[in-house]
């Protein structure tokens, strides 16, 4: 039996060296990790978010962060690192950057969400990212790196041919990088996934779409790709739908948050008639309506057996629109989630889907609804689940199961984090 190395001990030690009080929160974790007993067969990740606590823990510092790095500088089984919702700004990023470009970085998972990294630390990560070959998954999800700052990333993807899943959700990006990603990625051949959700966009010409669309008629490697509150519209769709009708790599499309109408769904509608490599599709907090989910249900119900996810969340469809969803479910026997929560269920949506529960064609842990009965009346409650309720927040306790909280992990898993 290997003796297991003694990170805590370790920890103790560097904080004497340099004189840098220590900080109880990672301690803890590190004791942790100590007995875990998978260490010496594989790779672990520490989980350091400064979030989801029951008892407040003291966040990570940009000073806590240069005694760890210390540390795991000869833990090579340390493969992943969860740093998010801490206090590290650009100083931090500096001594990422630095053990990234060390000749024996082992990390393959980095989470550097929700700090307050900026243009400058984002520089120092994507140039560290240029040589650094073992590093899968970074997300920079929720820092503000701006525009600039997502420019280095996308210079970074011309280069880096190892990072297969990257996420810049929410870090107040421009269209500039939103181009420059588009044409990075009609070379880069490693990346599987990538989270673009929430740019700063200036101009309703939908031209970062036109750019995105035509990276997708070349692109043969990307598998996910988050577009989510980009302001599209029914002309970015049929752009997308057009390059899609080439494109035989994609299984994960996130469109929501956008402005499509059931004019735009109407492509889409013709896209699922084709396209044979789509698993899922997300069209969460839309403006399809009734129209929209009859065009969708149409192409379920006779020509698209390859879809397994949807979602119509918050799309202001009737009781019409969901009842052909729910029909198209009976002859479709590949579909086998559907989130259809926060649109007007009437009586009729209850009976539909009640019956696709009871005969056993839809799972309750793939679907956001629940039917119980009153009085003779059938009734939907909502139940937690969707295709990535944890991707900002998970809970601490296992209230609702991974599978059904984060359906998108089971049907299309990019990489192992």
């Amino acid at each position: 039996m290997s003796v297991l190395p003694d990170l805590h001990l370790h920890y103790v030690q560097a904080c004497q060296d340099l004189s840098q009080p220590e900080n109880p929160f990672i301690a803890r974790v590190l004791q942790e990790a100590d007995k875990n007993d998978e260490i010496s067969t594989k790779g672990i990740t520490l989980k350091l978010a400064g979030n989801n606590h029951l008892v407040p823990v003291p966040r990570v510092t940009d000073d806590d962060l240069g005694v760890l790095v210390s540390v795991l500088g000869q833990a090579a089984f340390v493969t992943g690192l969860d740093l998010a919702y801490n206090l590290l700004t650009d100083a931090g990023a500096k001594t990422i950057a630095t053990f990234l470009q060390e000749e024996n970085s082992s990390l393959q998972y980095l989470n550097l969400m929700f700090n307050d990294i900026g243009t400058s630390g984002a520089e120092l990560i994507a140039e560290a990212l240029h040589s650094n070959q073992s590093l899968v998954h970074l997300r920079m999800t929720g820092n503000k790196i701006g525009n600039e700052g997502g420019m280095f990333f996308a210079s970074m993807l011309e280069i880096n041919s190892t990072l297969e899943k990257l996420d810049l959700g929410d870090c107040d990006v421009g269209p500039q990088c939103l181009v420059a990603t588009a044409i990075a990625l009609t070379q880069n051949k490693s990346l599987k996934a990538i989270n673009l959700n929430r740019p700063l966009l200036s101009s309703q010409q939908e031209q970062t779409t036109v750019h995105i669309a035509r990276m997708l008629r070349i692109n043969s490697s990307l598998v996910e790709l988050h577009l989510g509150k980009h302001e599209m519209k029914n002309f970015g769709v049929e752009r997308l739908c057009e390059a899609l009708f080439r494109n035989s790599s994609l299984k994960y499309l996130d469109l929501s948050c956008n402005n499509i109408t059931g004019d735009g769904v109407k492509f889409l509608g013709e896209l699922l008639k084709r396209n044979r490599t789509l698993r899922i599709l997300d069209l969460s907090a839309n403006r399809i309506e009734d129209v929209g989910a009859i065009y969708l249900s149409e192409a379920l119900a006779t020509r698209n057996m390859t879809l397994q996810a949807l979602s119509v969340v918050s799309n202001n469809i009737a009781g019409e629109g969901l009842v052909a969803l729910a029909h198209a479910m009976q002859s479709n026997t590949t579909l086998s989630h559907i989130y259809i929560w926060g649109n007007k269920i009437d009586s009729d949506t209850c009976v539909a889907f009640w019956e696709l529960i009871e005969m056993g064609r839809l799972e309750l842990s793939c679907t956001d609804v629940v039917p119980y009965e009153v009085d003779g009346e059938v009734f939907l409650a909502e139940l937690s689940h969707g295709l990535g309720k944890h991707r900002y927040w998970s809970p601490s306790s296992a209230a609702v199961a991974p599978g059904a909280a984060n359906a998108s992990l089971e049907i299309v898993a990019v990489s192992e984090y």
